[in-house]
């Protein structure tokens, strides 16, 4: 799976080449690329924000850096472009398994009080929200679906660790124990012994 990140913030995706993320990446089960949307700002200062017609408070990322950082990705109109937003669809475990049997995912990460509607209305298929708050950007969100999706594309994880986990079946994953049998005078429930 090829995976495109559209953000004006690349240094925080340094966390997402961590742990099986980051062992699917070395071992080219998954293809990370980031594009830093300031690139394709033709301002002096890499301006890629202005304010809101209409008035308003905050800022509006322009539509034309947008669109530029976007076209800039090889074959960007077979991928499925996903905008993480308030706005947008939640987040679930059917949405999840879907997305990872797409081939290129192109993931765009808002910033301010949004993105210029015009752009939004051009490229992108869906938009995905992770839950009902607001944060200050869209990486964040970003490195949730990345983390969620790569976990069901093949062979980076083993499939049967799939099969019975939370929300697998709609049902939440039963309490788990290990060694030792018996910490802080509480012991591993006898049914769980026995196997």
């Amino acid at each position: 799976m090829k995976i495109d990140i559209l953000t004006l913030f690349p240094e925080m995706f340094e966390p997402i080449k961590s742990s099986i993320v980051g062992r699917a990446i070395e071992s080219k089960l998954i293809e990370i690329n980031i594009i830093n949307i300031r690139d394709f700002s033709k301002e002096k200062h890499q301006k890629v924000d202005d304010t809101p017609y209409g008035g308003g408070a905050g800022m509006v990322m322009k539509p034309d850096v947008v669109y530029d950082a976007y076209r800039s990705i090889e074959e960007a109109g077979k991928a499925k472009t996903i905008y993480l937003s308030p706005q947008g669809t939640v987040l679930n475990q059917g949405k999840v398994k879907n997305l990872s049997k797409e081939e290129h995912l192109i993931i765009l990460c808002g910033h301010y009080e949004g993105i210029d509607q015009r752009v939004l209305d051009e490229i992108i298929d869906e938009e995905i929200s992770i839950g009902d708050y607001v944060l200050t950007g869209g990486e964040i969100p970003a490195m949730v679906l990345i983390d969620a999706v790569s976990r069901y594309v093949d062979g980076v994880i083993k499939e049967e660790s799939t099969l019975e986990e939370s929300f697998s079946n709609n049902l939440l994953e039963y309490p788990q124990y290990t060694r030792p049998e018996v910490f802080l005078d509480k012991k591993v429930p006898e049914v769980l012994l026995s196997r």
